[in-house]
């Protein structure tokens, strides 16, 4: 049924009907390419950083990680060279980074919507949603368990943003769905409610499989097999630990040819050391071993280099965010990831506190500031992360999402050329005037200044007249709009009739199944 869908649709869900239904359906304006012609901020002089190499190179020979459950891992290690005792993997100096050599330091993840499309490496920065957090706030319903609706309504919230180039993944668990089939349903969401891409399920190897056998419906097998059109997150369970889950859904997307984020979770001074250094040793150490083994499972699959570290409060234990050494270990991790030559993840709109309110914007500014200067190429939690990736946040989402418009001015560095230097505009208005109405003024005052679409900027008599709302109660009001104009994007309906079929004979071979 795949085969004879992508026969009759072609590359990217055409067909007459799929053609017909574009031509009616309303243009979203896609997110434009953030690309920097900002230089990246170096924290770390040349010794530092060969310190950190030398020093997570003594870590993969000496101490070594463990990959649990995994006998094929093991047999993979052992034949490259590896001294394999138990399931403790010790990797011979050089060996890792050998391997590593083979993952392409750039690569395009295709979208449906091939305008959609992005490079992930290089100077880009693409920006990706929020991912994995259980339950859903807003307004209205305050904090609740999140569900299907929820999911699908920040799919939309998604496709409608338009700083926001990719759909992202797990945007929220819905709760109201069997464990062993919400992927099916959450897949099916990203590829039928938004064009752009979409991150694979990686909670279980056939869940992997899955993402797989639907993404070549969605797009063609030989499509598929050319061409890296998912993205998934394997996070390592750090310290130095590899689980046969995440390595299985890794093996999955590797031998398929499809990109992963290798991407240790660290809480320092829990599940790392608690000086940077440290943990940035610890960080490579684990990026190396897991993107060399995704290397074994198949040179030249498209790998990103993570890095997820948070700070701890060593009186309450919670892990904080925006703090000065959070975002030291991302520029430093930026750097290495930029020696080593694999595109970085790393960043987001991440903040511990519960509601979207000052804590929120001064903690997520951080972040994404630090993001944008240090060189991050695929930037995860984007937009809609609050009580430290507990909750996503629908007025913060669209809070975010305004917010990372402000990024992609800042990453397009100063212009130099005739208009920027504005001499016209000096010598027309001389001394003591004013530039308002002068012709230099007139010519770019559209684009000179980037304007939220979400802040408050009128007299405060205005702003009392209609009604003193601050920052959320707007968010709220834009949520509404955005999913007002929402128009799904035209699919080809046997591409959908292939997919809907899919998911409904996954759901029916297997009993539900809760946790």
């Amino acid at each position: 049924m795949a085969e004879a869908a992508a026969k009759r649709r072609g590359r990217g869900g055409g067909g007459v009907a799929a053609r017909r239904a574009e031509r009616t359906a309303r243009r979203i304006e896609p997110a434009p390419r953030l690309t920097r012609a900002i230089p990246d901020y170096a924290l770390l002089d040349d010794a530092a950083l060969e310190l950190i190499e030398a020093n997570a190179e003594r870590v993969l020979e000496e101490i070594g990680v463990a990959f649990v459950d995994n006998p094929v891992a093991l047999a993979r290690w052992k034949e490259a060279g590896a001294d394999v005792t138990g399931e403790r993997v010790r990797i011979p100096r050089g060996l890792a980074r050998q391997l590593c050599a083979t993952a392409p330091a750039a690569f395009v993840q295709e979208a449906r919507n091939p305008a959609n499309s992005v490079v992930i490496g290089g100077r880009d920065l693409v920006l990706a949603p929020v991912y994995g957090p259980p339950f859903i706030r807003d307004a209205e319903g305050g904090r609740r368990y999140a569900t299907l609706a929820d999911f699908r309504t920040l799919v939309k919230l998604g496709y409608m943003s338009k700083w926001v180039h990719h759909s992202g993944g797990t945007l929220c668990e819905p709760t109201d769905v069997p464990v062993n089939k919400r992927h099916l349903d959450m897949l099916l969401a990203h590829m039928t409610l938004s064009d752009k891409p979409f991150m694979g399920s990686v909670t279980e190897p056939s869940r992997a499989a899955d993402t797989v056998e639907m993404a070549r419906i969605l797009f063609g097998a030989d499509f598929v097999d050319r061409n890296a059109v998912v993205t998934s997150l394997i996070n390592i369970n750090s310290p130095l630990t590899f689980d046969a889950v995440m390595m299985g859904a890794l093996e999955t997307y590797a031998a398929a040819g499809q990109a992963s984020i290798v991407s240790p979770f660290i809480v320092g001074g829990a599940m790392a050391p608690v000086s940077v250094l440290g943990t940035l040793t610890q960080v490579l150490a684990e990026v190396l071993a897991g993107i060399a083994y995704a290397q074994l499972v198949r040179p030249g699959a498209p790998v990103i280099f993570g890095a997820f570290v948070t700070s701890i409060d060593m009186n309450s234990g919670a892990p904080t965010f925006g703090t000065p050494e959070a975002s030291q270990i991302l520029y430093g991790a930026g750097q290495l990831a930029r020696r080593l030559g694999i595109p970085f993840r790393s960043g987001g709109a991440l903040c511990g506190s519960k509601l979207p309110d000052a804590q929120a914007a001064y903690e997520t500014a951080s972040t994404l500031n630090a993001a944008l200067l240090g060189g991050v190429n695929f930037m995860l939690h984007a937009c809609g992360w609050l009580e430290g990736g507990l909750v996503t946040s629908f007025e913060k989402f669209v809070m975010d999402a305004d917010h990372l418009g402000a990024l992609h001015k800042f990453a397009a560095g100063v212009a130099t050329d005739a208009n920027a230097q504005a001499l016209d505009a000096l010598r027309e208005v001389g001394p003591g005037g004013h530039f308002l109405g002068c012709a230099h003024t007139k010519a770019n005052y559209r684009s000179a200044f980037w304007r939220s679409e979400l802040f408050d900027y009128k007299p405060y008599e205005t702003w009392e007249e209609e009604g003193a709302r601050d920052t959320q109660a707007m968010a709220t009001e834009r949520v509404a709009r955005l999913l007002g104009d929402y128009e799904a994007p035209a699919i080809d309906p046997a591409t959908r009739e292939a997919l809907e079929d899919y998911v409904a004979r996954r759901k029916a071979a297997e009993p539900d199944a809760f946790v």
